[in-house]
């Protein structure tokens, strides 16, 4: 403190000494002595016709300079300075004065009796709200119909890769009568409106109702506290809501703060925090008496083009889920089998968040497998790769795997593994470029797939890996 007082006070010197030498006569004999605390006078005058502006003015005697911090995220200096306080609360406006002797600050504090919604005519606000005409506020639901009302997913990416719920398939819960209702009015109010119960992450809900939690999702019975309020600030270019006290939006996973997607006046469209950093939850709401109408896309049914040789030909856009993808890697070992120039690299980190770790892509049409169900591709598994260290999910290998695997999926599905077909091949020969064969033979009667997976290393172990692919080909 006593060398911060010192720096601002050497401040405070340098900008006299500028004014001095604009004005010598001013400042000539002694610099007085340094003002104390209790000689920074503040007036604050509500205006005339608007109270939630306050003119402040500076009283000190002898003040050079004066340095407004308005209380509100507003500052300024000079003798009078004007406040606008949308928002009923108390604000503590801070002065500091510079004299000829040095500095000191003095702070007064600034009630506003009522919130001024004509001042927060903003249009977030007003989606949210209802804005000023709604008095009650405005409720919001979770959009059980459509898919992706909920989600999970890497903290870091931009959608909920791993999972996105299907349209009404959380009806036993309890969750889509929820309500929760935003106004401008009260302080800003936050209204959970949950009949009792609410729909939690059985990790974390304990936190709503002492002694309950699993390993899935659970109802639990649940109080929401009183008096709850919201905000949305601006941070990194990014706005996020947030509810006070601990509130929620429908589906508790330990978040109160979401990014803000998308906000209009029908949707809004969320990315929630949770208690796990490497995890992040979405959340799809509407307002109450929202209606869309759902279009349902009926993919055409053709042979599968799926074929890429990273060097030039490719029929495929990846997509890459916690996965580090090298589309244009040098060959490691341009001999025998493969000598291409280029491959795909293939690198999986280490630890949770990578357990999943795979490359995939979507088509506009479903699989006819009687035309193509046979996959091909080369593989390069170093041995400098850790196949010793144990250590992942509980009902996995937790080994890194010298296999590869090709999955078919309907990616149209909240959960597109839960109908997946799957083809496990073992790798044996290391150092080495190796062909592996995949026969959907099996699979020809499906009619519903339009993704396609490639994972190599194995899931649920949290061991690195790094791994070459080239040749990849349906046929």
């Amino acid at each position: 403190m006593k060398k911060q007082r010192n720096i601002l006070k050497a401040l405070g010197l340098a900008v006299l000494l500028s004014a001095a030498a604009c004005n010598p006569e001013k400042f000539a004999g002694d610099l007085g002595p340094t003002p104390t605390s209790d000689e920074v006078k503040i007036t604050a005058t509500p205006d005339g016709t608007n109270p939630n502006i306050i003119h402040f003015t500076n009283e000190t005697p002898g003040t050079v300079t004066a340095v407004w911090d308005l209380g509100n995220g507003e500052n300024g200096n000079g003798k009078t300075i004007d406040g606008s306080y949308a928002n009923a609360g108390s604000y503590d406006v801070k002065l500091t004065v510079f004299t000829k002797g040095g500095y000191a600050s003095n702070t007064t504090k600034v009630t506003i009796a009522t919130t001024n919604v004509s001042m927060l005519d903003r249009e977030d606000y007003n989606f949210l709200t209802g804005g000023k005409d709604s008095l009650t506020g405005k409720k919001w639901r979770i959009a059980g119909e459509l898919k992706g009302h909920l989600g999970v997913g890497p903290a870091a990416e931009a959608s909920p890769i791993w999972y996105e719920a299907g349209p009404n398939e959380k009806a036993s819960e309890g969750i889509y009568d929820d309500r929760m209702v935003f106004s401008l009015f009260d302080n800003f109010s936050f209204n959970y409106i949950n009949h009792g119960n609410t729909f939690a992450s059985g990790e974390f809900a304990g936190d709503l109702s002492p002694g309950a939690g699993g390993n899935g999702d659970v109802t639990v019975p649940f109080t929401p506290p009183s008096g709850m309020s919201w905000s949305i600030s601006e941070e990194g270019g990014k706005k996020y809501l947030k509810m006070s006290k601990g509130g929620f939006l429908g589906y508790y996973v330990g978040s109160t703060r979401y990014e803000i997607l998308k906000l209009t006046e029908d949707e809004m469209y969320l990315k929630g925090d949770s208690k796990k950093p490497s995890d992040a939850w979405w959340f799809r709401l509407v307002k109450e008496s929202y209606k869309q109408v759902v279009v349902v896309v009926t993919k055409p049914y053709k042979a599968p083009d799926i074929s890429d040789d990273f060097d030039a030909h490719s029929t495929v856009v990846w997509k890459k889920e916690s996965l580090t993808l090298n589309e244009s890697y040098d060959n490691p070992l341009p001999l025998g089998l493969n000598t291409s120039a280029k491959v795909g690299m293939y690198a999986k980190q280490d630890g949770q968040p990578y357990e999943f770790a795979n490359m995939y892509a979507d088509f506009d049409y479903k699989f006819d497998l009687n035309a193509k169900h046979t996959v091909t591709l080369k593989i390069y598994i170093p041995s400098s790769n850790d196949f010793t260290t144990e250590l992942g999910e509980s009902w996995a290998n937790q080994f890194l795997l010298k296999q590869v695997s090709v999955k078919l999926q309907d990616g149209t599905i909240a959960a597109p593994f839960s109908t997946q077909v799957e083809k496990i091949q073992q790798v044996t020969q290391l150092d080495r470029w190796v062909q592996l064969t995949f026969d959907f033979n099996d699979a020809v009667t499906r009619k519903d797939l339009d993704r396609f997976v490639i994972q190599v290393g194995g899931e649920g172990n949290f061991i690195p890996g790094l791994f070459y692919i080239d040749d990849i080909k349906f046929q």
